[in-house]
């Protein structure tokens, strides 16, 4: 065929389209799609990729003459051979502008159990409890986790929303809205929230820093806003993933259980079969087979190994040095630390410049030798913490501490020198530990056995002390840090009981569930804040933050016996409580605490998990904010039991001495 007969063929391409008339080809939208599914290509007109004569409309009718063309210099025909190139990013952009006149996809078919899209009004509400999150909280907290906290509130809020949208579809009679009703409100969404996301971000950024200022941190910050978002929308979607994955699969169950049940029958029996099967998976396999097995094997881990500069003491008043009833091997990682770091007397006489003693300190493990073993492990640990003690010669000292300790069994150091050093030895302190587990997974699996373990021992304790004559007891006072001052407190059966048992208390950062510390929030003096409680006056009991100043008050006599409890306004552990995820605390209404931020707020669910997140970083920064408590146990020991002839400077001195140097352990 020659090049002339090429260029005077009739033009097929045309032909269908004559044969049409002016009515819709077969790539064009006959009508509104019943389902609702558009072909984005429909929407965006004919795709460039045909044949260009498709494009013309209807071609000549039949009779029309054929059409001759004239072939173009060759130089035109090679310049215009890259026309043709472009299809792809043509087609592209009209999908791209299809999408941006209809932004969402509906299902395909009616009979797809899961949707493929987002609902609307549960991305809007996931959108905001997002947005919500980036408020500051109780401490600052680095980029990472605000991105975990703003993921699993943004989770929350699409679960409330997808409910929220069900029921009132199940409700109310079921209008379906417009395409441009919907269009216009899914272009709203995606062009307000990334924008108002990314400045909400910063935000928080600029927040973040000023809460570090208040609370003694330098101002510099890490904030990657893009890493933050990501985080978040990762979560989101795994989650998402999650529920969907739930959802076909009991809509499978329901649909293999129609065939043998009646409807409602098999409804119900596949709801609650999918319910049993997510909650055992949730918490036997993921909770206890998951992450307390794996946290149960690097405690275990942790409990055999020995901190680096910790040896076993030479002196015989120390559990685990020579003629102990508890071999140095069996005390655990936090019993080799606790004794392991004694101080000697030289040091004591050093500091106090006057003959000291070396300081007595009883450890009980949670495995006991094996002559100790017995039916109520709580029991025989308290008596042979007893029979530790007559070994010492504990009864003799001045003083006698009976510590609670966390979960991993640890003391405060800082606590424990404070008064050895304060008494110049003259000192026992005794603790027992209960479990190795960390004192979040204590709290979690077994938080009844930090009071009962405690209680054993002071009973015993109590009961050897009464069978002492009056004059020549030691004094008993107890302590604990955190799980440790719940442990303590779980002992008694109220603040009075506390009192009337013991000869003084000093307890730092109880946590929000510890008994007589609710109490005493609960019945404080009304003009009093809750981070900061006055309780009958303060005439036994008072709350200091910075205690150098907040014990010195002078308007009330303060009276034996006397309990310290240091508290900080901003620590998470205080003041973390499952009713945060539905009720305003009290901590927040004003006035607020010296180091809370004044922008904090409070938001249903978002402030528990940033409240539970702030647990995590609250070792992060400085005494006397978040969770430590630093040298303010020396102000406590003062004002709870001096020793004789001491004074204000004295205690400065000393609590120069603890703050500045670096603990054993």
């Amino acid at each position: 065929m020659t090049s002339t007969d090429r260029n005077t063929r009739p033009d097929r391409s045309a032909g269908p389209a004559s044969a049409q008339g002016a009515g819709p080809t077969s790539d064009a939208p006959a009508g509104p799609d019943p389902d609702g599914d558009h072909d984005p290509d429909a929407v965006a007109g004919p795709d460039p990729g045909r044949d260009p004569g498709a494009l013309a409309g209807p071609g000549p009718g039949p009779d029309a003459p054929a059409r001759t063309t004239v072939d173009p210099p060759a130089e035109t025909r090679v310049d215009s051979l890259p026309e043709a190139r472009p299809a792809l990013p043509r087609r592209a952009a009209r999908r791209l502008v299809a999408f941006a006149q209809r932004p969402y996809l509906d299902r395909r078919d009616p009979s797809y159990r899961v949707r493929r899209w987002p609902d609307l009004v549960a991305l809007c509400l996931a959108t905001v409890f997002f947005w919500s999150s980036l408020t500051p909280s109780l401490v600052p907290r680095p980029w990472y986790l605000q991105g975990l906290v703003g993921g699993i509130t943004a989770t929350i809020g699409y679960a409330l929303g997808a409910v929220l949208a069900w029921a009132v579809r199940a409700l109310i009679p079921r209008r379906r809205a417009s395409e441009r009703l919907r269009s216009g409100c899914w272009q709203a969404y995606w062009l307000l929230s990334p924008l108002l996301s990314l400045w909400l971000i910063a935000e928080s950024a600029r927040m973040q820093r000023q809460l570090r200022v208040l609370q003694g941190l330098p101002p510099s910050l890490t904030w990657h806003a893009p890493m933050i978002a990501f985080i978040a929308l990762g979560l989101l979607l795994l989650a998402l993933l999650l529920a969907r994955s739930v959802r076909l699969g009991a809509r499978t169950l329901i649909g293999l259980l129609g065939r043998l049940l009646p409807r409602p029958v098999a409804y119900g029996v596949g709801a609650v079969v999918t319910a049993l099967l997510v909650l055992v998976g949730v918490r036997d396999v993921v909770f206890h087979r998951g992450v307390v097995d794996i946290a149960d094997r690097i405690a275990a881990a942790t409990n055999g190994d020995t901190k680096d500069n910790i040896h076993r003491p030479r002196s015989p008043l120390v559990s685990g040095g020579p003629g102990s009833l508890v071999p140095w091997a069996q005390l655990g990682y936090q019993g080799r630390n606790f004794t392991g770091s004694t101080p000697t007397r030289a040091a004591l006489t050093a500091w106090t410049g006057r003959p000291a003693r070396d300081p007595v300190r009883v450890y009980v493990p949670s495995a006991l030798p094996a002559a100790f073993e017995d039916d109520r492990p709580f029991a025989a640990q308290a008596r042979l913490a007893v029979r530790e003690l007559d070994r010492t010669g504990a009864f003799d000292r001045a003083v006698l501490a009976v510590a609670g300790t966390t979960g991993t069994g640890w003391v405060d150091p800082n606590v424990a020198e404070s008064l050895e050093y304060m008494y110049g030895g003259d000192t026992a302190i005794v603790a027992v530990q209960y479990s190795y587990l960390p004192s979040w997974v204590s709290f979690l699996v077994d938080k009844e056995k930090a009071g009962q373990a405690t209680r054993a021992l002071l009973d015993a304790v109590r009961a050897r002390l009464d069978a002492l004559p009056a004059d020549h007891r030691p004094r008993l006072v107890v302590t604990g840090e955190s799980l440790g001052a719940y442990a303590v407190e779980a002992s008694f059966d109220g603040a009075d009981d506390l009192l009337a048992s013991t000869d003084g208390a000093l307890l730092l950062g109880a946590p929000n569930f510890s008994p007589i510390s609710r109490e005493i929030r609960r019945d404080r003096d009304p003009s009093s804040p809750v981070w900061r409680p006055s309780y009958r006056d303060g005439r036994h009991i008072r709350f200091a933050q910075f205690p150098e100043t907040d014990l010195a008050r002078q308007d009330t006599p303060w009276e034996h016996p006397r309990a310290v409890y240091l508290q900080n306004a901003s620590d998470p552990v205080v003041w973390w409580s499952p009713d945060l995820l539905l009720t305003r605390p009290d901590w927040l209404r004003a006035p607020l605490g010296p180091d809370i931020t004044p922008e904090i707020r409070w938001f249903p669910f978002v402030s528990f998990w940033q409240t539970s997140v702030d647990m995590a970083v609250s070792y992060g920064v400085d005494a006397p904010h978040g969770h430590r408590y630093g040298a303010g146990s020396v102000d406590g020991w003062a004002a709870v039991l001096p020793p004789p002839g001491w004074t204000a400077d004295d205690t400065a001195r000393l609590r120069d001495f603890i703050g500045h140097r670096r603990a054993a352990y």
